[in-house]
């Protein structure tokens, strides 16, 4: 879809294309009522300024529409919209070790725990020992420093996945 295909949809179809770069509705209905942009980049100027001026409420909201890493099932289950975007962005975990698999799924049930939401990465290009890496420097966060860098995580894939639909 090109941004001149984006801009000319109806708005309940838009707001439908939004809504597999970005969970949060809010996000979607504010962004929505943006168009039409002139260029990518004034939309994805738009999208991030959009993302950071929502509530914890909405980043977390948007933070439900992604399968846990690893999760394989959720994938095909639960995210059937975004499924092949996510399993993309998570493709480096099929490669992963047994022992890899099951400490990546330790952290996420420890980090959901401590923090009320699934650990948010952007995954693109990153090893499942990244993954793993970073799951483990976050946990000890505190819950008001983990919810600024899991924001800052979705930005980055709601920016790459703005750059695929518009791909």
């Amino acid at each position: 879809m090109t941004l001149a295909d984006l801009n000319a949809l109806p708005p309940a179809a838009r707001a439908e294309a939004l809504a597999t770069c970005c969970g949060a509705a809010a996000w979607v209905a504010t962004l929505n009522q943006q168009f039409p942009f002139a260029s990518a980049a004034v939309l994805y100027e738009a999208a991030e300024r959009t993302w950071y001026n929502l509530t914890e409420a909405d980043w977390r909201e948007a933070f439900l529409h992604h399968p846990k890493i690893g999760d394989v099932n959720a994938l095909k289950e639960k995210f059937a919209s975004t499924a092949t975007w996510a399993a993309g962005e998570q493709g480096a975990v099929r490669q992963a070790s047994d022992d890899t698999l099951a400490a990546l799924a330790a952290g996420n049930e420890a980090y959901e725990a401590k923090f009320g939401y699934i650990f948010i990465v952007c995954a693109t290009g990153k090893s499942a020992g990244e993954m793993l890496a970073l799951l483990q420097a976050r946990l000890p966060h505190e819950p008001n420093t983990e919810i600024h860098v899991a924001m800052g995580e979705q930005a980055k894939i709601t920016r790459l996945r703005l750059e695929k639909l518009l791909a």
